[in-house]
């Protein structure tokens, strides 16, 4: 069963290999590009960058937020699968309603988490973190108030 699982992202690979060849060109973002902004809302504090797509459009996007010591999100979910991959620093995240810091589960750099749509979940930087968001926007955010 895994082997035919490997064949077939081979196959999707090389159709996706293929498109390029057809006339589009990839995407590349060094890091002296990546363009910071002051985060809103939800994000005040932390540092915004959209590396690809737009987050609040449908399709695909990727985004990196620079979170300062402490930053806490607290019970949420989203309309879309939420991949997270920790690029530095260290993110707590934990599952419900209530933020409880003793059932938060530590991701290190290079860590990687996928939430599911409609999961509540909360999450909180261990010094200054830096993480790297993608799914098919528009992007939701939504609060768990209790």
């Amino acid at each position: 069963m895994r082997l035919r699982t490997f064949a077939l992202l081979c196959a999707l690979a090389l159709t996706g290999s293929a498109a390029y060849a057809a006339g589009s060109a990839p995407t590349i973002v060094t890091p002296s590009a990546i363009h910071w902004a002051a985060g809103t809302g939800p994000l005040a504090g932390a540092q915004t960058a959209v590396i690809y797509g737009d987050p609040t459009k449908a399709g695909a996007y990727t985004m990196r937020l620079k979170l300062p010591n402490g930053a806490k999100f607290g019970p949420h979910f989203h309309g879309g699968v939420e991949n997270v991959t920790v690029l530095s620093g260290t993110l707590l995240v934990g599952l419900g309603d209530t933020m409880n810091p003793s059932k938060m589960v530590t991701l290190p750099a290079g860590s990687f988490v996928s939430v599911p749509i409609g999961v509540h979940h909360y999450a909180m930087a261990r010094g200054v973190t830096v993480i790297q968001i993608h799914g098919m926007g528009p992007r939701s955010m939504t609060f768990v108030h209790k």
